[in-house]
C-alpha cells in the first residue's frame, strides 16, 4: 500500500523560512504529479503549488515569489521551500500525489495526513 508522510512543519516567526517534506512509500510505484495544500482554520483547502514529472510547476499567487516546490524522485520525495512566510501562510498543509501502482491500469490519488505551520512572533 502506498503511504505519503510529511515532515517540516512547525512554529516561525514572520520572514523566517521552513521547508516541508513528503515522501511516498510503497515498491513498484510510478509517481505522476504531485503537489501541496493547505488548509486554514475555517477555510477551504486549497492549492499551493504542483510539480508534473517533468518538472512543470504550478503556485498559487499568493506564494509565488515565496514558495518553491522540487522533487527528488530517486527517494520519491517532493519539498516545499517557504520563505518569508507571513501569518496568513499558516494552516496545515497537505501533501498529494498521483500515483500508479504495478498491477493497477490508471493512477489515484494520494494524501499526506498533514503537518502543522504556524507563523507567528
Amino acid at each position: 500500500q502506498v503511504q505519503l508522510v510529511e515532515s517540516g512543519g512547525g512554529l516561525v516567526q514572520p520572514g523566517g523560512s521552513l521547508r516541508l517534506s513528503c515522501r511516498a512509500s510503497g515498491n513498484s510505484i510510478s509517481i505522476y504529479r504531485m503537489g501541496w495544500y493547505r488548509q486554514a482554520p475555517g477555510k477551504q483547502r486549497e492549492l499551493v503549488a504542483g510539480i508534473t514529472s517533468g518538472g512543470r510547476t504550478n503556485y498559487a499567487e499568493s506564494v509565488k515569489g515565496r514558495f518553491t516546490i522540487s522533487r527528488e524522485d530517486a527517494k520519491n520525495t517532493v519539498y516545499l521551500q517557504m520563505n518569508s512566510l507571513k501569518p496568513e501562510d499558516t494552516a496545515v498543509y497537505y501533501c498529494n500525489a498521483d500515483i500508479l501502482l504495478y498491477y493497477s491500469d490508471s493512477p489515484n490519488l494520494y494524501w499526506g495526513q498533514g503537518t502543522q505551520v504556524t507563523v507567528s512572533s
